[in-house]
């Protein structure tokens, strides 16, 4: 099992190389914290247990980065200007750590989730992403790591978390090509 969030620095152990084509053998299942996940993990599970040399990824989106943080008032002054860029970086990666530990949980457990289906954990990586937009963060992990595959769950019930909308899923068959997108739930 590997662990990474998206970016050039790992975040829990050392980033591998990604494969810059697609691989009918690496596949992203995009989790949340719903049902819907749950039922989607348990069917990719059962369904892909037995196929050798297949590894799957489980990608989780953290929340948005709150305002605040995504640019600083600027300065007219060199030096104050650049102290401040470096201020931001390091308070991005505070929250980017705080809430990849808060969110962490949820890649566990479905991990967990997948491996009581007998799928192997040893081909299993674990990565968070952060949210600019939920579709442009999975579009952005499929193409960096090379996966053929993509498997999104379709709900939104009141009161938990979104992670797909018809809009999200509608652009995910739109605009990754060469990729096969499972929609469950």
């Amino acid at each position: 099992m590997t662990i990474k969030t998206t970016g050039d620095r790992p975040f829990f152990t050392p980033d591998q190389a990604f494969n810059s084509h697609a691989s009918a053998k690496t596949i992203l299942i995009a989790v949340d914290d719903s049902d819907e996940s749950a039922r989607a993990l348990q069917y990719a599970g059962s369904l892909l247990r037995d196929i050798r040399d297949v590894n799957v990824t489980l990608f989780h989106v953290l929340n948005p980065m709150p305002r605040e943080l995504m640019e600083h008032g600027g300065s007219e002054n060199p030096e104050t200007e650049n102290h401040l860029g470096e201020q931001l970086r390091k308070d991005q990666e505070e929250w980017l750590r705080t809430e990849g530990a808060i969110e962490y949980p949820i890649l566990v457990t479905a991990m967990e989730r997948l491996g009581q289906t007998g799928f192997p954990l040893d081909r299993v990586t674990l990565k968070l992403g952060h949210e600019r937009d939920i579709a442009d963060s999975i579009m952005d992990e499929t193409r960096a790591g090379g996966y053929g595959t993509v498997v999104v769950t379709r709900h939104g019930p009141a009161g938990t978390k979104r992670l797909f909308s018809s809009g999200i899923i509608d652009r995910l068959l739109r605009d990754l090509s060469g990729v096969a997108v499972w929609v469950l739930g």
